[in-house]
């Protein structure tokens, strides 16, 4: 169902020169604003990293030999995870508690950090890769993976209104985490471009392509499981809430497809129990557990990492800088699920038919479906059982969260007006806290 988009929304006069329904003009519009954007982070972390640091950290890592050009341009890229990133890129798992990060991010950033040392001159090179050479290596990586024009596409689909794509994908620009999304090597930028491919080949029926392009995003984050979600949606569920029947062939696919999806997580899971509870070394504490998963138990010995632990009065402060973008995930998922999802099973449940007639709005389609469960999950996950301020970079990864701050917008223009000033002032500020080295991570 097209979105009209009213005359006189004020996102319009901010755009005035933008052909609101030219679909190739907003790709071509897009591509500009994104490399127009990673220069201004770049340009705002680089000056900010000029500042006295609130962690001496980088200083003491990055050798004081190194080449002035290469210390200026790695120097603000070594903050909170990249030194893991870094330290595994360089050297593999160590220590037990950087089996916490998946190995996805580390093996890009070494496979860029040889394209990276092309360019570099030394009278001799070292076989294993420097800080310099991982950090731009990461940097470059990522300033690739721009998910906007994806994000684009995949609005299209869902709502057929190219007004509201364009919308969405200007939306995205404004990330509440810009130096983890466009700049770090860190795994959301991989993450969310991986994430946004396999969900538009969601859109398309082709699963096998979604399956492996989540498997690869399952390299990246543990998260990636929870993304088979969208394939079993597509295969088992839709077809059921359509037919009431699903045939024995397609529930042996989606298992299938499923398995292809999580097998990143299980096998650094594998690899970890080999590496910690075989031969004759006294096995970890976590090897005698059922299921022995060594990622969970780094996250609750290193990180503190379990439900409701994180509820603390200390940690007021990052429960409230999360909240914006907490309360639209919760507000949106709760308007769906409310006027959309509900609806529809209680027809099913009555017997009904539930083909698919158009919503009363386009932000109530039955094919975001998927999109509402896994975001209202991964919300509440954030919430009660892990270190709830990491929404701030995990948010990009949904696209949902930019669908619902079109939402905002489009329908209640003055939280929308609202929610674009926060997330401007707060990008900003993250730059910055970024650059500093200070917190939240």
């Amino acid at each position: 169902m097209p979105l009209a988009v009213p005359s006189k929304s004020w996102f319009q006069y901010l755009l005035p020169s933008f052909k609101l329904d030219d679909t190739k003009h907003h790709l071509d519009v897009l591509r500009v604003l994104s490399v127009l954007t990673w220069f201004l982070c770049a340009i705002v972390v680089h000056i900010t990293s000029l500042f006295p640091l609130f962690d001496s950290s980088p200083h003491a890592a990055l050798p004081a030999s190194s080449s002035s050009l290469l210390h200026s341009l790695s120097h603000p890229l070594l903050r909170w995870d990249a030194f893991h990133f870094g330290h595994i890129a360089q050297h593999g798992y160590v220590y037990e508690y950087e089996w916490a990060f998946f190995p996805g991010t580390p093996l890009l950033m070494r496979g860029a950090a040889s394209v990276v040392r092309l360019f570099e001159v030394r009278s001799a090179s070292p076989e294993t890769p420097g800080w310099e050479d991982v950090l731009l290596g990461g940097a470059l990586a990522a300033c690739l993976c721009s998910s906007t024009t994806t994000l684009y596409r995949l609005t299209l689909h869902h709502f057929r209104s190219p007004s509201l794509a364009f919308l969405a994908a200007l939306l995205s620009l404004l990330p509440s985490s810009p130096a983890t999304l466009r700049l770090a090597g860190y795994s959301e930028p991989f993450f969310t471009y991986l994430s946004y491919r396999g969900m538009l080949y969601c859109t398309r029926s082709q699963w096998f392509f979604a399956a492996c392009t989540f498997a690869l995003a399952g390299m990246f984050r543990s998260n990636g499981i929870l993304l088979s979600g969208f394939i079993l949606w597509g295969v088992l569920v839709e077809p059921f809430l359509t037919t009431r029947k699903v045939p024995f062939k397609k529930l042996a696919y989606a298992v299938a497809l499923t398995s292809l999806t999580v097998m990143p997580f299980v096998s650094h899971q594998y690899t970890a129990y080999r590496a910690f509870c075989g031969g004759s070394a006294t096995p970890a504490p976590w090897c005698i557990s059922v299921p022995p998963l060594i990622y969970s138990y780094v996250q609750a010995k290193y990180w503190n990492v379990a439900f409701l632990r994180y509820w603390t009065p200390q940690q007021l402060p990052n429960f409230l800088i999360s909240a914006p973008i907490l309360a639209l995930l919760f507000s949106y998922t709760t308007f769906y699920i409310l006027h959309a999802l509900i609806p529809r099973l209680h027809s099913l449940l009555l017997g009904r038919p539930s083909g698919r007639s158009l919503p009363a709005s386009p932000f109530l389609a039955s094919s975001l479906a998927p999109h509402a469960i896994h975001a209202l999950l991964t919300a509440l996950t954030l919430l009660f059982t892990a270190h709830t301020q990491i929404v701030l970079r995990f948010a990009a990864t949904m696209p949902l969260t930019y669908w619902a701050a079109a939402w905002l917008v489009v329908e209640h223009p003055r939280w929308g007006a609202c929610w674009v000033s926060w997330s401007v002032v707060w990008g900003a500020t993250m730059l910055v806290l970024w650059g500093a080295f200070l917190p939240p991570a």
